[in-house]
């Protein structure tokens, strides 16, 4: 099972605080006495060690001064950058929706591979601008920023494009009650369902569906993730995206996507599945 993705960066964080706090009491000093030696109020140092503040590269670099381990800083501040990266609030990380479709151009030109899985969306790499922009335009008017889902869906649609370069490959995984939730008119949602009968036959796009009565399931519908290459992974949640680097969580997503992959049905059978949405579509 997959850690959840907020609790690994909360440990990640954890980590940190929890070796600062060994170094204080290794040097023998009070929460005040290292606020003093720091030149800080003795909060800080007690919100920095309970890992409700991140504390700045500056800040280890004090502490460790102060506890006469000025050499163990080097590591620390990589680590805990390491760990507030791991988890990058959504509403800190951009201005608006368009800004995040053009905020990853170097991963998505960096990688070789793309596996995404999608257990409540068509993935955005295969989404077509009218789906898209529905999607973000209902995610603009729930989190309050400028109306631009049209602006964001194109920049969303061209980002997609990669995956049609030479020498890259993209495998989705979609769960089949994701071709039933309707983003955008009816229209909209039956050419994007057309359009993933499309790009299920490009040479190098893999597209499974997961079926709902598959049994038995051997992984459960699990929150939309994407790996790009075997290095990264990124989850999306409701409040904010999770960047997983760590090789022992990473092989766990890759160990969820092989057995997701081994309940999924391809080819004839896959296109029969999205078929029966597009049907759905006129009895609606």
């Amino acid at each position: 099972m997959p850690a959840s993705p907020s609790s690994s960066a909360q440990a990640a964080r954890e980590a940190v605080a929890a070796r600062l706090r060994d170094l204080r009491k290794g040097a023998g000093l009070t929460v005040a006495e290292l606020a003093g030696l720091c030149g800080w109020h003795h909060s800080k140092t007690s919100r920095i060690e309970n890992a409700r503040t991140a504390p700045s590269a500056r800040d280890i670099h004090h502490w460790c001064r102060a506890c006469g381990r000025p050499d163990e800083a080097p590591d620390l501040v990589v680590r805990s950058v390491n760990a507030e990266s791991m988890y990058s609030e959504w509403r800190h990380q951009i201005q608006g929706l368009k800004k995040l479709q053009n905020s990853w151009p170097q991963v998505f030109q960096e990688t070789r591979l793309f596996r995404i899985y999608s257990s409540t969306l068509v993935p955005g790499l295969l989404q077509t601008e009218g789906y898209a922009g529905g999607l973000l335009g209902t995610i603009a008017r729930f989190r309050g920023y400028a109306e631009e889902g049209a602006e964001a869906a194109h920049a969303r649609v061209d980002r997609s494009r990669v995956i049609h370069d030479q020498g890259r490959r993209a495998v989705f995984l979609v769960e089949e009650a994701a071709l039933y939730y309707r983003m955008g008119n009816p229209d909209d949602m039956a050419a994007q369902l057309g359009y993933l009968l499309t790009a299920g036959a490009l040479p190098a796009v893999s597209l499974g569906v997961i079926p709902r009565a598959v049994e038995p399931r051997t992984v459960w519908p699990l929150e939309t993730f994407h790996v790009y290459d075997d290095t990264f992974v990124s989850v999306e949640l409701l409040s904010a995206e999770v960047n997983i680097t760590q090789p022992s969580e990473i092989a766990l997503y890759l160990k969820a996507f092989e057995q997701l992959r081994g309940m999924a049905v391809y080819g004839a059978t896959a296109r029969s599945l999205v078929v029966n949405a597009i049907e759905a579509l006129g009895h609606a």
